[in-house]
């Protein structure tokens, strides 16, 4: 009888080093066990930090270390990268609303590489300053990346 009464435990997991490769299997497992109707963003905490406590059970483990995660496209960087996440959030927000507007990607014409055109996005007002780094645009999802396409 008493048992009804009793609060469930949660599971205490140990703080250890993980790897980014650790890190990204896990994710890949919480990713394939989610509901289609959930987004993976429900991982990613306000501050782009993860949240440790949904991935614990895939890691066996609460990392040692603070990992980011974009939420515009789910590139993760470690704690010496973190600009590069809200970077990629803050530039991809505005080449999306850019295609809104205009039905183009914010690029110069005939750039073969698709680089992003911070002069047309703020232009249209769409970004208050440069970020330091070069994006480029996937010409199929318009997600934008770091990688130099080939």
């Amino acid at each position: 009888m008493w048992r009804l009464f009793k609060k469930k435990r949660k599971k205490t997991y140990p703080v250890k080093d993980v790897s980014l490769h650790e890190l990204k299997q896990a994710i890949r497992q919480y990713m394939n066990e989610l509901p289609d109707h959930v987004p993976l963003s429900m991982l990613i905490n306000e501050d782009l930090t993860i949240n440790y406590h949904e991935l614990a059970p895939y890691l066996n483990a609460i990392p040692i270390q603070t990992y980011y995660m974009s939420k515009e496209t789910y590139d993760i960087f470690d704690e010496t990268q973190r600009h590069l996440a809200e970077d990629l959030d803050y530039t991809q927000r505005a080449v999306d609303q850019y295609i809104d507007l205009t039905s183009e990607l914010p690029v110069i014409h005939g750039d073969p590489y698709l680089k992003v055109s911070y002069h047309k996005l703020m232009k249209r007002g769409l970004i208050t300053y440069r970020p330091p780094h070069e994006f480029f645009i996937d010409p199929k999802d318009h997600l934008i990346n770091l990688k130099k396409p080939k």
